[in-house]
């Protein structure tokens, strides 16, 4: 996985609106919910065909890569792109909300109106829409560095848990039919 400082270099690049975390929650977004792999993800991930293709073999395509990889890890490897720990709790807080809207938002263009979710997985794309609305706080405690942990895990958990009801499960009935 790219670092964030690499992804927001090849975002820059690119004259892009979106943090690394929207990027890449955008992308995760648009892969759970059953989004194409394919080389101009980027135009599609930000419903933006005006967008350029992210270079074969550079940043962008390393992020899609290892995504595409994490999300269909069974050692449930899949992993986050938020700033690191020693970056003040609001910034990071405001990173993992960014990364939900990202999230929604490439998952609405990729499931649609009507995705394939269980029951849990409903619950959790709520949750993801409630964190999604929220706002950042000022730096806090340990207490409240345990909590952000905690979310992050959750957001990282919920996100497996929608790919799999809306990709894994639907590609795993294939293959028995």
């Amino acid at each position: 996985m790219p670092s964030w400082s690499e992804v927001s270099t090849a975002i820059a690049q690119l004259a892009l609106a979106q943090t690394p975390a929207e990027l890449h929650g955008a992308l995760c977004g648009w892969l759970a919910g059953g989004g194409d792999d394919t080389p101009d993800w980027l135009g599609q991930v930000m419903a933006d065909a005006t967008l350029p293709q992210p270079p074969c073999e550079g940043v962008l395509d390393h992020l899609r890569a290892a995504s595409v990889d994490q999300l269909d890890d069974r050692g449930f490897g899949f992993e986050l792109l938020l700033p690191d720990a020693d970056v003040g709790l609001s910034e990071r807080s405001g990173a993992l909300f960014d990364w939900c809207r990202g999230f929604l938002g490439g998952f609405g263009l990729a499931a649609g109106h009507n995705p394939p979710l269980s029951d849990e997985g409903g619950e959790a794309l709520s949750d993801i829409a409630r964190l999604a609305a929220a706002t950042p706080q000022d730096d806090g405690d340990d207490e409240d560095e345990d909590a952000l942990a905690e979310i992050e895990e959750f957001v990282r958990v919920a996100t497996l848990l929608i790919h799999g009801d809306c990709v894994l499960g639907p590609r795993h009935r294939q293959q028995f039919n």
